[in-house]
């Protein structure tokens, strides 16, 4: 793979180097700071037009399945305060919130809920090993379905014509980290960790195809699961192969408990992970157990130059709003739901038949950057962004391309 480095994210590189699932014990997952207002009542010749949005809002990545949400309603209601016209009336726009809990037989149950429902779209699921069976019902149905998170490939091949993602999947994401672990890290002897979930086997099978063509030796390769709290035998195992760099596929609700284990066996590794780790969560997941520099991660996404003061803008209005910072994927989510409402406008239509055919041809200018998509519904040109972790904060190393 060929990446392009700005000149300054490779400065910032210089410095650094020397998307389900679960139980673990998280914290709960945050509640909007006040009770939105009662919506306005749309005009009698109003379009209505449902939005199903699916996320994990309970369980151990609650909190990264209410990042989402939060990020659809604001979207929703920027929308509506805009007044936009589809086929020359006003479209009123709703969200239809469901929680699949990480649960793939919970995601398919609340996908049929929404096709029942007869949304017009759908933005989700945030864990892939969700969002990859709903998508199966939504082609059925003909609803076209945007993922803001989801990063295994077989999400987009298989050849449903409903299918998008505004991210990078994991043959990139993992397939970045592998070679930065060699490459920057001068991993030698590479140790891995997946939780066994469409996710976390995926990008963690990535890493190590990536790290092995870099010239790296994987010393061992572990499994658990997104609901496990102890992983001294697996991590015992791993040590006494003397790996540099330890690699895991999971969700943070795991990762963080696992750090705090690495370091109760005194394993002097880097510890890296992709976007399912690398939260602002993390920090406070793992406590102290997560020192300088040791995590090197990455996001499936990622802004920079004209893009970045808008984003930081939005941001800081998603804090003032909801009471909580973005953790991760908010944005994504939020320019999802506008890519949706931008091809019904050209199609004038709501009618999914109609306008699916303008998702494919999209060319939006989002919080994320320029979005359109590849004849499989991949985001063309996807961003990544590296992060380590530097006084318990998520840190930018750089954005690739």
């Amino acid at each position: 793979m060929q990446l392009k480095w700005t000149a300054v994210a490779l400065a910032a590189l210089a410095l650094v180097a020397c998307g389900k699932k679960e139980e673990a014990a998280a914290p709960a997952a945050p509640a909007p700071t006040a009770a939105a207002p009662a919506p306005a009542a749309p005009p009698a010749d109003a379009l209505v037009v449902k939005i199903g949005h699916v996320a994990p809002t309970s369980g151990a990545i609650a909190h990264l399945g209410k990042d989402n949400e939060f990020g659809a309603r604001m979207a929703v209601e920027d929308l509506n305060a805009k007044g936009i016209k589809i086929g020359g009336k006003v479209a009123k726009f709703e969200l239809l919130a469901e929680d699949d809990a990480a649960d793939p037989k919970q995601g398919t149950a609340v996908a049929q809920k929404l096709v029942d429902s007869k949304v017009n779209g759908i933005v989700g699921h945030l864990n892939s090993g969700t969002t990859i069976p709903a998508s199966k019902l939504y082609s059925d149905a003909g609803i076209p379905q945007i993922s803001p998170s989801a990063t295994n490939p077989k999400y987009t091949r298989q050849g449903f014509k409903t299918t998008f993602r505004v991210v990078a999947d994991d043959t990139q994401l993992g397939g970045t980290l592998g070679k930065y672990a060699v490459e920057t890290l001068k991993g030698k002897n590479i140790a891995v960790i997946d939780d066994r979930t469409a996710y976390g086997q995926g990008v963690a099978e990535e890493f190590e195809k990536a790290a092995k063509a870099a010239g790296g030796t994987i010393v061992g390769h572990e499994f658990t699961t997104d609901k496990s709290t102890d992983f001294n035998a697996i991590l015992t195992k791993l040590k006494g192969a003397k790996p540099d760099v330890l690699f895991f596929g999971g969700m943070d609700a795991v990762g963080g408990p696992m750090l705090k284990q690495v370091k109760q066996l005194g394993m002097n590794v880097k510890f890296m992970g992709g976007d399912g780790l690398c939260t602002g969560e993390l920090a406070k997941l793992a406590g102290d157990a997560i020192g300088e520099d040791m995590v090197v991660c990455a996001e499936a996404g990622g802004v920079d130059g004209d893009f970045k003061a808008p984003l930081d803008a939005w941001k800081t209005k998603f804090k003032e709003k909801n009471g909580v910072e973005v953790q991760i994927y908010a944005p994504y989510v939020y320019d999802a739901v506008q890519v949706l409402a931008a091809a019904m406008e050209k199609a004038g239509s709501s009618d999914p038949e109609k306008y699916l055919p303008e998702v494919s041809k999209v060319e939006y200018k989002g919080l994320t950057g320029p979005i359109a998509f590849d004849e499989k519904g991949d985001i063309k040109n996807g961003a990544l962004t590296l992060y380590t972790y530097k006084n318990g904060a998520r840190t930018q190393i750089a954005v690739v391309r």
